[in-house]
């Protein structure tokens, strides 16, 4: 799963920082940042709340939002309010009673489960699945090798793979070993101390003494981490981390692991459309249930947090297992969400390889057809997807990869903090004069977790649901305007900042503005969408 990826420091030990993604804590936003006002609140959020000034006496059509995503929890306290529910599926009596080829399809469906229940949780990354198909074609290959032009495009691309397998293989086995072993050491104090994590205070850590030159190295690295955070949030981040790694290394890159036979489908046609189950929640819903908060976790309502959109339905698409998402899976489920009335599709994933572009452009064109506006998180790489795509994409390709065109109803958002200075960008996130359209908060966002908890997580994956939200809030108030109608509103009311801002390119780190980074150059801002949608709205009578 494309995951918001848990930073941890250094922390001494020369441990590459887990996934890039390291906001440095200097200060604390509000939980509620990301909808703030800067004018009023100091915070560079959208502006949700200013915005719902102007909406005060309007009415609204509920719209639905379809997540795509590795799992919602439609039972927490705080989203059971502003779920899709397919009314004729209402009851679980095994059958299709509506008809459109998914059976008990209440609030959604998951396309990487089987029909027998079981689901799947980890898979591969694209890489190592393209290199399991390629290996035994090229692996042999000599310079002395015949090929025709296709192999040769096939197997340069195939020794790129190579490379960038090898070397996160590489990272991951050694973040593997030292995140294993400072868990080990960690787990040995919180052992000798006799205390569950949350309790384990400063004093607990400054008091306790031993011998053990490895706990000592634990130690040393626990006092430099908790003298901003709690232990607790230390402990669950190694916790986190070594799970990470070790997933890494026992399925995303291990070219022996394919969990496909669990959903029974035939996996090379990518026309099959009906597979799968039920379960819109799965194994591990922590990141589809964080996106669906921010775009709709019900307002006001005194639990929990709010979000973007007051008159949301979020439908459950579960495709993206923990590894990389497969393109027939994508592109089932945006069918789907097209099928059964979703107006808005929120897509918190994305990947570096891509097997089948063919049938997700299909998909993509398909949404476009039938007014159905498509968000896509940017990536967390820190890299420029104008050369470094991050799939899916909004251009169309030919089968030798040539651009024939771009989606009309696509928008790509990168990831912001609350800081009004160099480090408003967020630094794991990537950019593209071409291919970000927008930029929204994605740095400790505060949403929606599994069993009604709460937990602050950041990535452009979190990003992306502050625009879906945004743009189920002009789709819900003013439902005459079309798909492309809505990306040109939020595109144009963006707030631009006199801001330059560091990104990592050709190994170094430079300043740019925001412009020179994206398509619209700015932040999208609620007050000021809905001000340019009453514009745009008054100008067409």
């Amino acid at each position: 799963m494309h995951k918001t990826k848990i930073f941890i420091a250094l922390l001494g030990i020369g441990i590459l920082p887990f996934a890039g993604i390291a906001q440095d804590k200097k200060d604390k936003a509000p939980a509620n940042w990301y909808n703030l006002d800067y004018k009023t609140d100091g915070i560079m959020g959208i502006s949700t709340e200013k915005a719902y000034e102007l909406l005060k006496g309007r009415k609204a059509t509920p719209v639905i939002v379809a997540v795509i995503d590795g799992g919602v929890d439609v039972l927490h306290e705080d989203l059971k309010d502003v779920l899709w529910i397919n009314k004729k599926e209402g009851n679980k009596n095994g059958k299709d009673d509506d008809k459109n080829g998914y059976i008990d399809d209440k609030y959604g469906w998951n396309f990487i489960g089987g029909a027998n229940g079981e689901n799947v949780n980890y898979d591969n990354l694209e890489v190592t699945r393209l290199i399991a198909k390629y290996d035994p074609i090229y692996s042999s290959v000599l310079p002395s090798t015949k090929l025709n032009e296709e192999q040769r495009r096939e197997f340069v691309a195939y020794q790129k793979m190579i490379s960038d397998y090898t070397s996160k293989y590489d990272e991951a086995n050694f973040g593997n070993t030292n995140y294993g072993r400072l868990k080990l050491n960690v787990d040995k104090f919180v052992s000798e101390i006799g205390k569950e994590p949350k309790d384990i205070s400063k004093t607990d850590i400054e008091n306790y003494k031993t011998e053990n030159r490895d706990i000592k190295t634990a130690i040393s690295i626990i006092k430099k981490a908790t003298e901003k955070d709690s232990f607790e949030k230390f402990y669950e981040d190694i916790k986190d981390a070594d799970e990470y790694f070790s997933s890494q290394i026992k399925y995303h890159l291990n070219k022996e692991f394919n969990p496909r036979n669990i959903v029974g489908d035939n996996y090379e046609d990518a026309s099959e459309r009906y597979y799968g189950n039920p379960d819109v929640k799965g194994p591990d819903a922590g990141h589809g249930t964080h996106v669906a908060g921010i775009i709709g976790a019900k307002r006001n309502n005194n639990i929990g947090i709010n979000g973007v959109a007051d008159h949301v339905q979020i439908m459950s698409l579960r495709v993206v297992p923990n590894g990389d998402e497969r393109d027939k899976d994508v592109a089932n489920g945006i069918r789907y969400a097209v099928d059964n009335g979703a107006r808005v599709i929120n897509m918190s994933f994305g990947k570096g390889y891509v097997y089948n572009k063919k049938t997700v452009d299909e998909a993509v064109r398909y949404a476009q057809e039938k007014d159905v506006l498509l968000i896509h998180a940017a990536g967390n790489d820190s890299k420029d997807i104008d050369i470094n795509p991050n799939f899916p994409t909004k251009y169309f390709t030919d089968d030798q990869n040539a651009v024939k065109g771009e989606a009309s109803n696509w928008m790509t958002v990168g990831a912001t903090s609350w800081k009004l200075n160099d480090e408003l960008l967020a630094d794991f996130s990537n950019f593209g004069y071409k291919s970000v359209d927008v930029f929204a908060p994605g740095v400790e966002i505060n949403s929606t977790m599994p069993e009604n908890k709460y937990k602050e997580q950041q990535g452009t994956s979190m990003a992306a649901p502050v625009v879906a939200g945004l743009a189920s809030l002009l789709r819900a108030y003013y439902p005459q305007l079309s798909a492309k109608e809505v990306k040109e509103i939020i595109m144009k009311s963006v707030t631009k900042v006199d801001q330059k801002v560091k990104i990592k390119k050709d190994g170094s780190t430079k300043k740019v503005y925001l412009d020179e980074i994206s398509v619209s150059g700015g932040i999208v801002n609620a007050y000021n969408a809905i001000v340019e949608a009453n514009k745009y709205i008054n100008n067409k009578k």
